[in-house]
């Protein structure tokens, strides 16, 4: 035996072997037949013993309940980060056990539990622990109980979270538009927990494909003379859905808002790749479909603060098939539903007075960026005219088709809508903003996989998701950051 345990066998040894050192001189005094004053001695020792007992194992007491009190603590901070409804005993005992190792200080652990209050705002775990004395067994004190209760109140720090989630079509494959809205719904109720609706908790969703929608009722954000506005709509015999074109002289990167710099409507033209009047907009139509807004997902939800309308944005996700990924519109658009240059001009759910300014007190602002897949311009080639090559190059998207984008590469194309996300976290991470980023599957290599990572606020925002289950994890984690747990008692 070596280490601790040699030390807690040698202070066994010393305790057992100084009580009875002590009783034994004691009761040799008593036995004493040489005069009364050994009698007296014996008497006199028995106080003096108790004392120094009191002294010594009072010492080894508070140790050990200093140790208890840290181990305790940690161990109720750690379950106070886990999801709210999810059982926390077994991994609140992990990290006492890693705190107070068994038998320190030859102590045994009697009591262990850990419990929440029906709506999981409180963490309560308590322990308690039988220590051995040294001295004061003399005077029939084996063992000191020693106990300690610790509560954590799990905090929802103020926030204004976008959630800036991948629609494209690549989604449909291996169940993961469904394991995302599975792991973004567990988010949202690891947030808001039992609560219908928070005071300080906004939330938007702000779903992206190769284009963003903004809702169709939203005709002020567009140009005078848009297509969208003219009497005899392009988009006969359909409408309108709500997705915009990216805007030029850089504002595909900033939160500009639409007063200074207004948006087009997108409109996916008749060509070889998309052969319309006759519309089939449907989901199922998948690369199939045809029609104006061909690849045009569903609209955004602005910052809320009720639980349902954030879970029904959620539920509403389908992925949407061509044009390509443009996650840096996503960005930017999820930037734009938290930007204070936007105060007053989302509507809905959002009020009037939000988003809040920057270094608003006890608020912060959150992206939350997923994509499957890498930044891209789609070539959907089953059709039979120009070799099943789309005109001009490729898919329409937000910024039109390939050559319109001023590339001849899908490659060259790639990298630089890189740089534009590049550039869009910059600016968020500039102002404040704490990004989290996440990859999901196999299809994102290791360049988009470093992308992302760099656009998060920090290396411990990014997450790396190859499969379902560790998506769920990953928005586990998001969420545990999101949630600060505090010691109240």
């Amino acid at each position: 035996m070596t280490g601790l345990g040699t030390w807690r066998e040698n202070r066994r040894s010393a305790g057992g072997g100084a009580r009875r050192a002590l009783s034994g001189v004691t009761r040799r005094l008593l036995r004493a037949r040489d005069g009364g004053m050994a009698a007296l001695v014996a008497v006199a020792l028995l106080p003096m013993t108790a004392a120094v007992g009191v002294a010594v194992d009072s010492s080894l007491a508070m140790i050990t309940q200093s140790r208890l009190a840290r181990a305790l603590d940690a161990a109720a901070l750690a379950a106070g980060r886990l999801p709210r409804g999810t059982a926390v005993e077994s991994e609140a005992r992990r990290w006492f056990d890693a705190n107070f190792p068994p038998g320190f200080m030859g102590a045994t652990l009697t009591g262990f539990g850990v419990t929440t209050d029906a709506r999981g705002d409180f963490v309560t775990a308590q322990a308690s622990l039988a220590l051995p004395t040294v001295f004061l067994g003399v005077i029939d004190i084996d063992s000191i109980d020693l106990n300690r209760r610790t509560v954590v109140e799990r905090i929802n720090g103020g926030a204004e979270v976008a959630l800036i989630m991948d629609n494209t079509g690549s989604m449909r494959s291996g169940g993961k538009i469904d394991a995302m809205k599975a792991a973004a719904r567990g988010l949202v109720q690891d947030l808001y927990g039992e609560n219908e609706s928070l005071d300080d908790l906004w939330v938007s969703v702000v779903p992206y494909t190769a284009t963003v929608n903004v809702g169709a009722h939203r005709q002020d954000w567009l140009r005078l003379n848009d297509p969208a506005l003219s009497g005899e709509s392009p988009f006969h015999p359909g409408a309108w859905k709500g997705c915009v074109m990216a805007r030029g002289a850089g504002d595909d990167q900033t939160d500009t808002p639409p007063s200074a710099a207004p948006f087009e409507s997108f409109l996916y033209p008749r060509a070889d790749d998309n052969d319309w009047p006759e519309i089939d907009e449907r989901n199922d139509a998948q690369n199939n479909g045809r029609g104006p807004n061909l690849g045009c997902g569903p609209a955004i939800t602005s910052l809320t603060n009720h639980r349902d309308t954030v879970l029904a944005a959620i539920d509403e996700m389908l992925p949407w098939h061509r044009g390509g990924t443009t996650g840096n519109l996503g960005l930017a658009w999820g930037w734009r539903t938290i930007s204070p240059r936007w105060r007053g001009l989302w509507g809905g759910p959002t009020p009037e007075t939000m988003p809040l300014a920057r270094g608003t007190p006890l608020m912060e602002k959150v992206a939350i960026l997923l994509t499957d897949g890498q930044n891209q311009f789609y070539d959907w080639r089953d059709h039979d005219e120009n070799d099943g090559r789309g005109p001009g190059g490729s898919d329409f998207t937000a910024y039109g088709r390939l050559h319109a984008f001023g590339y001849g590469s899908l490659n060259d194309a790639r990298r630089e809508v890189d740089r534009r996300l590049a550039r869009i976290c910059d600016e968020m991470k500039a102002e404040d903003i704490r990004i989290f980023t996440i990859t999901f599957g196999t299809t994102p290599d290791s360049g988009t996989q470093a992308l992302y990572r760099a656009c998060a606020s920090r290396p411990e925002n990014y997450f790396h998701s190859p499969d379902n289950e560790t998506l769920a994890s990953a928005f586990g984690a998001i969420g545990r950051e999101l949630t600060r747990p505090r010691i109240v008692e």
